[in-house]
């Protein structure tokens, strides 16, 4: 209901019990006319009646008035109370509702009894809501996307995961991964891998490996003895190639191991080696190529990202709206996560209470504070006059029934 019609209401009901007012005061006077020429007895009642619900009447519409303004604008001490104590007002309004409905008790019994896991659960579980809620998800994460740019996101890498590595010491849990790798055996893949492609190298280039040899050879050896032996060199690393990828116990394979499991010592444990570590890991990081990295990585995450959420069929978006749905059915059926969702909704009400409780009272006070008194107690009459006025009304009534028991006494022991 706004203002104006509460503004309409309340001058009605003021027109509705002046009148009341006004009909006992007419009545009044015709009886005490009446009465005065002489007449039956029952005029007597009716003027006492009417007497008594006219002084009623008064004293109630004096009631009233006098917690907005001053009656017929008299300053008469204690009226006017709202404007006058506005910010007595405000306070213990704040108050009030501080320690009757923002209490812990209050808005956990309120929250507990709301069932507020089970509602939102079943309202999730409906296809349509799940779309509905990841397509306002997406528009988030599209407005947080276009307003920042692909630099910002790569500053924000920089800052967060580069920051992040600049500080971590890789030696130690390098060795300690490296020791896993060999414990389990894991490198030997990489080692079959490694002979493989070395052998197959070596197959379809004889003649880089014969001019290497020959480059190393003294100048004043013949070529076709240079040559002769950069074939024989050749096939020899062949051979040594094949024999590693077809051999698990070939001797270079346990000189790897060894190698392998000694780096894996010195990353631990060796200050100077895990220094060399820190230091490469730092020029990787410092690379120009490791920032343009980081740079093309940011505008395709960004492209991608952008793509997924604006298209409602995605499989982003699919994903999502399925998980939403799991989630909703889960809390609907599940009794146990639907406790633990209720208890969670419970302690959170119950940390903003207790945590903000007095800012949220203040906020009471202190609009209260900012009102001017007469627009302090205009809002309050807006607001709560109307039924006041029924005061005025129950006043003339009651004033009238107690009158002509009055009067009624008074002839019984006259």
């Amino acid at each position: 209901m706004t203002d104006l019609v509460r503004l309409r209401a309340l001058r009605r009901m003021k027109w509705v019990a002046s009148g009341v007012l006004a009909v006992a005061l007419v009545v009044w006077l015709t009886a005490w006319r009446f009465e005065s020429e002489g007449s039956p007895a029952w005029v007597g009642f009716v003027r006492a009646g009417a007497e008594a619900a006219l002084i009623g009447g008064l004293a109630d519409w004096f009631a009233v008035t006098a917690l907005f303004r001053h009656p017929l604008g008299i300053p008469i001490p204690h009226t006017a109370i709202i404007p006058a104590r506005k910010e007595a007002l405000g306070a213990n309004l704040g108050e009030f509702v501080g320690s009757n409905f923002l209490a812990e008790d209050v808005v956990r019994q309120r929250v507990r009894r709301a069932g507020i896991a089970a509602r939102a659960g079943g309202w999730l579980a409906a296809p349509e809501n799940a779309v509905r809620v990841t397509a306002e998800l997406a528009s988030v994460v599209r407005g947080a996307l276009t307003v920042l740019s692909d630099a910002d996101v790569q500053e924000l890498l920089e800052d967060t995961v580069v920051a992040r590595l600049s500080t971590f010491e890789v030696g130690p849990p390098l060795g300690r991964l490296l020791d896993g790798v060999l414990a389990d055996d894991a490198h030997r893949g990489s080692v079959d891998l490694l002979a493989e492609h070395a052998r197959a190298w070596l197959v379809e280039h004889p003649r880089e490996v014969i001019e290497a040899v020959a480059a190393a050879s003294p100048t004043w050896s013949p070529r076709f003895v240079d040559d002769a032996i950069g074939a024989r060199v050749h096939a020899e690393l062949v051979r040594v190639a094949g024999d590693v990828r077809d051999d698990p116990h070939h001797p270079l394979r346990a000189s790897i191991d060894a190698a392998l499991s000694a780096l894996a010592v010195n990353l631990r444990d060796d200050p100077d080696t895990i220094a060399r570590a820190q230091s490469a890991k730092d020029r990787l990081l410092e690379h120009p190529s490791t920032k343009a990295a980081l740079a093309g990585l940011a505008a395709s995450a960004r492209r991608l990202l952008l793509e997924a959420v604006d298209d409602p069929t995605s499989a982003l978006r699919q994903r999502v709206v399925e998980a939403i749905v799991s989630a909703g059915r889960r809390l609907v059926d599940d009794p146990e996560w639907q406790g633990k969702a209720d208890l969670w909704l419970e302690n959170a009400a119950a940390h903003v209470v207790v945590g903000y409780r007095d800012e949220l009272t203040r906020t009471i006070t202190e609009t209260v504070d900012r009102w001017d008194g007469a627009e302090t107690s205009r809002r309050i009459e807006v607001a709560a006059g109307r039924d006041l006025q029924f005061i005025r009304i129950n006043g003339a009534v009651v004033g009238a029934l107690v009158g002509v028991a009055i009067h009624a006494v008074s002839l019984v022991w006259g």
